[in-house]
């Protein structure tokens, strides 16, 4: 395999971007250390190049939220002609990012192309407004599984794959490789009984848009701060749903105990984690959950909600952190279980310590580099004109292909 294309609609740079941009920066990079020529379209944003190198990837920009699609089309067909700013690419691989919608490129190109879906979208869809959603949900329920109904899926939890199914998607042609996780910063402490901070911490890592319901984490503080007046709540990370938040903070009456932190370096995020008591992630979807990773690297268990679906790959229940209410829907008493399992984590210092202990040993079983090696297998596999279905990792030994994933119990309707 010697070059491939990566289309996706933000980067990690954008304003907006999150973990579903850092899974596919980190494989492109990961290939690049393989020698493959990678290059990566996306969208524009103010301030970014349109052209640059990061990481051994290069990195091609044009359109906004929406046009992205149709220039990043365009660009394919006429680098097949020698002009514009894919010009000359006869990539071997394609890999074409479904954040709820995808960008066709099958109709575009001869090469073997591979959806990349971190979880379906239908819960997402209403922020987008009632015409927009509608269609939206139809692209991605009704038109991409026909237009793609040969195409590789690749998708990074087991839950996800399930939607896909659900969706018409042949389970035989979805593989799962599972996130992988940076690196500590070099010489920072790790989370243990010396860097947890005095009074009780709840720490959230995540972008700040609806769907991520940090109203949640938010009540729950409210809830227990009665009883428990020293409780903090550190919110890490940025989005244009912060002003909601901040006032959802004050009406609550617990602006005090709430400090948005916004975007930091890595090593300022590692240094709040490793002061938490526990990491809560409310989010009404995931595709996997990496924060709850990136938390478990401290020895932090998460509290979750099992209707996101991802939760329940990343985060064992009873073992590395509590998932609580219903499978598939979101309930009025959600918030309920989840102030109780935080209470009973905040209360409990053995179980908390246990939980978080082991979500830092399984932590240690995800690497980028397994996830890099895992995906360019399914690259070439599909290259080579072989679909991959089941759990694949980078690891030879334990590289897993055409395993049956485990049929859903109850699927939900496609309608």
């Amino acid at each position: 395999m010697r070059e491939v294309l990566l289309l996706c609609w933000r980067d990690t740079g954008h304003p907006q971007g999150g973990g579903s941009e850092r899974y596919l920066e980190h494989v492109g990079a990961g290939l690049a250390a393989q020698g493959v020529a990678v290059t990566l379209r996306t969208a524009a944003y103010p301030g970014a190049p349109r052209t640059e190198m990061r990481d051994g990837v290069r990195i091609s920009r044009a359109g906004g939220r929406l046009t992205v699609y149709p220039r990043a089309l365009a660009a394919i067909v006429a680098g097949r002609w020698g002009v514009g700013p894919l010009a000359g690419m006869r990539p071997d691989a394609v890999v074409d990012t479904q954040n709820g919608i995808p960008f066709f490129a099958r109709l575009v190109t001869r090469a073997p192309v591979t959806v990349l879906v971190h979880h379906c979208h239908r819960e997402q869809w209403p922020v987008a407004g009632r015409v927009m959603a509608r269609l939206g949900w139809f692209l991605e329920s009704r038109v991409s599984p026909r237009v793609h109904r040969s195409a590789q899926y690749l998708t990074v939890s087991l839950p996800s794959a399930d939607e896909l199914v659900a969706l018409g998607v042949d389970r035989d042609r979805v593989a799962v490789v599972r996130n992988g996780v940076d690196e500590l910063p070099a010489g920072l402490a790790t989370g243990d009984a010396g860097t947890r901070a005095d009074v009780p911490t709840l720490a959230v890592l995540s972008r700040l848009v609806p769907h991520k319901q940090i109203e949640d984490a938010i009540d729950v503080v409210a809830r227990l701060r009665v009883e428990r007046p020293a409780l903090r709540l550190d919110v890490v990370g940025g989005g244009w749903w912060e002003d909601r938040l901040r006032a959802r903070a004050r009406s609550r009456g617990v602006a005090d105990a709430v400090t948005f932190h916004g975007h930091v370096s890595e090593r300022r995020k590692h240094e709040i984690l490793s002061r938490a008591w526990v990491h809560v992630l409310p989010s009404r979807k995931e595709g996997w959950g990496l924060a709850v990773v990136e938390a478990a690297q401290h020895g932090v268990p998460t509290v979750g909600y099992r209707h996101s679906r991802g939760l329940t790959d990343s985060v064992v229940d009873g073992v590395t952190g509590a998932l609580v209410g219903d499978e598939w829907l979101a309930r009025a008493s959600d918030v309920d279980e989840l102030t109780d399992a935080v209470r009973d984590l905040i209360d409990d210092d053995r179980r908390r310590r246990q939980l978080g202990e082991k979500a830092r040993d399984r932590a240690e079983e995800f690497s980028w580099a397994q996830c890099a090696d895992a995906v360019a297998s399914v690259l070439r596999d599909r290259a080579d004109g072989t679909v991959v279905a089941g759990l694949v990792t980078g690891d030879p030994v334990d590289r897993v292909e055409n395993r049956a994933l485990p049929t859903p119990r109850s699927p939900r309707p496609r309608g």
